[in-house]
């Protein structure tokens, strides 16, 4: 794996909006999760041309999107690219990518749900990227989450001491407050107790593998295109996976999960970890967790390797952040996710 030159306080970040113009119409919020990360982290940021586009423009010039993420691929000055938020048409820049310049420059790019067209497509030829959080949704409340997300922030950026032991969040929250009211900008809706962490459904045995993976709806954008990896690729992977605001329904989660299963991905890969499912009742979780196991399971067949649910990445808040291409360990005896490795050359 390429892995790009590690951050530190004062690294230059840029912000991109790869996928929607959500900084033009809720411009305080955005603010704020830039000010979160210069205070917190302290991180020099910049704005790419295309970070503040009204959505309308945006959407018209999927072209001048990529052309920011050539660029800061291609400036020596900039370190690392965070998105301002996720959306949903990411897809179409794809094509505009300049994939040989940004290998031969590894650096730290970060995003979650749309951004999984480009960060799975960047890892699949061989650069680690970051599954984690965007500017507007997740930075920007950096001041109202627990105070275990700035340390899992600054020990993935900072740190060098792995492996290292992931850990569930005390609570979590399925959302935000309005964002055009300036009095509550950075709070959140109600948070819940995380009693019981993460869950294994399934699995007795430790297995490690590559991580990879994202949004799985948007992940459905690539099938069949140049931008999906070959059935090589597959061979010991862990898969991750998460629900959009959307909300697909567990059955149709299934159909998704069904198509991997006939591609013969199950039975290559080590282990799957899905997210907790944004605004899923307790009901709907035990149908998608009955879903998950039915179809691996029984349809296909796979007994042995782990499957995990709930835990803390993708549309619910704190989340943790998964570098596509890194080793992780998965035991069930003891719940345990531990990444083994630094995702970040450690050659200074």
């Amino acid at each position: 794996m390429i892995k790009p030159r590690r951050l530190k306080p004062g690294s230059t970040i840029a912000i991109i909006s790869p996928s929607n113009g959500l900084p033009f119409l809720f411009p305080d919020n955005y603010e704020l999760g830039l000010k979160m990360l210069q205070e917190v982290l302290e991180f020099e940021v910049i704005d790419m041309p295309t970070a503040r586009m009204s959505p309308d423009e945006l959407y018209q010039n999927p072209k001048k999107r990529a052309e920011d993420i050539n660029h800061c691929f291609e400036d020596d000055s900039i370190d690392g690219m965070i998105t301002s938020i996720g959306g949903y048409e990411s897809v179409r820049i794809l094509p505009y990518l300049n994939i040989d310049s940004i290998l031969k420059h590894p650096k730290m790019i970060m995003g979650t749900s749309d951004p999984t067209t480009f960060l799975t497509y960047f890892n699949y030829l061989g650069l680690v990227t970051f599954y984690g959080p965007t500017v507007m949704a997740g930075f920007a409340q950096t001041n109202h989450l627990p105070d275990e997300y700035i340390k899992h922030l600054k020990s993935i950026f900072f740190g060098d001491q792995y492996s290292y032991q992931y850990q569930p969040y005390p609570k979590w929250t399925n959302g935000y407050k309005d964002w055009s009211i300036k009095e509550t900008l950075g709070e959140c809706t109600p948070f819940t107790k995380n009693v019981n962490g993460w869950t294994f459904l399934q699995g007795n045995s430790i297995f490690e593998g590559q991580l990879w993976g994202g949004c799985i709806e948007v992940l459905e954008f690539l099938k069949s295109t140049q931008y999906w990896p070959d059935p090589t690729f597959w061979q010991d992977k862990v898969l991750f996976f998460e629900t959009s605001e959307e909300k697909p329904l567990p059955h149709q989660v299934g159909y998704m999960l069904r198509n991997y299963g006939i591609q013969g991905i199950f039975e290559q890969i080590n282990g799957i970890i899905f997210g907790r499912a944004k605004d899923y009742t307790l009901e709907e979780k035990e149908e998608l967790n009955g879903t998950i196991l039915r179809i691996i399971r029984e349809e296909f067949g796979v007994k042995d390797i782990p499957i995990i649910v709930d835990m803390d990445f993708g549309h619910t808040d704190p989340k943790l952040i998964l570098p596509l291409g890194c080793k992780v360990q998965l035991n069930p005896k003891n719940k345990d996710i531990i990444l083994m490795e630094n995702p970040f050359e450690t050659i200074d």
